[in-house]
C-alpha cells in the first residue's frame, strides 16, 4: 500500500450519513467531495478518538478529533477525521479533513 499524506478539507454531501449514531460522535457523511470529485463510503474499517488536555488547566481530557479509516465504493482507502473545535472562526465549516489517501489497487 502506498499511503499519501494529504491533510486537506473535505466537503460533506449533506442528507445521508454512514454508520450508526453514537452519542457524542459526529455523524459520518455517506458521501463527500474532495478536489471536485464525489466519494461514497462503502465501509468503515476502524474508528478511534484523539484526546488532549483541558486548555484551562483542570487536568481533564477532552476529545479533540474523531478518526475513521474508510473504504470508498471506487476501492480507495482513506483516513479522515472530524475536528471537535474548528481551527478558526473562518474555518468553522471545514471540520472534516482527509488525512491520508491510498489509491485502489495499491
Amino acid at each position: 500500500m502506498h499511503e499519501q499524506l494529504i491533510s486537506e478539507p473535505l466537503q460533506p454531501v449533506h442528507g445521508q450519513t454512514s454508520g450508526p449514531v453514537v452519542a457524542g460522535a459526529p455523524l459520518l457523511p455517506a458521501r463527500f467531495l474532495w478536489r471536485g470529485v464525489e466519494y461514497k463510503i462503502r465501509e468503515v474499517f476502524e474508528t478511534w478518538k484523539e484526546t488532549g488536555p483541558c486548555t484551562h488547566g483542570s487536568g481533564e481530557r477532552y476529545v479533540r478529533k474523531h478518526w475513521f479509516r474508510i473504504g470508498t465504493t471506487c476501492g480507495d482507502e482513506m483516513k479522515i477525521y472530524f475536528e471537535r473545535k474548528p481551527r478558526s472562526a473562518r474555518q468553522a465549516k471545514q471540520r472534516w479533513r482527509l488525512y491520508t489517501f491510498t489509491p485502489a489497487g495499491e
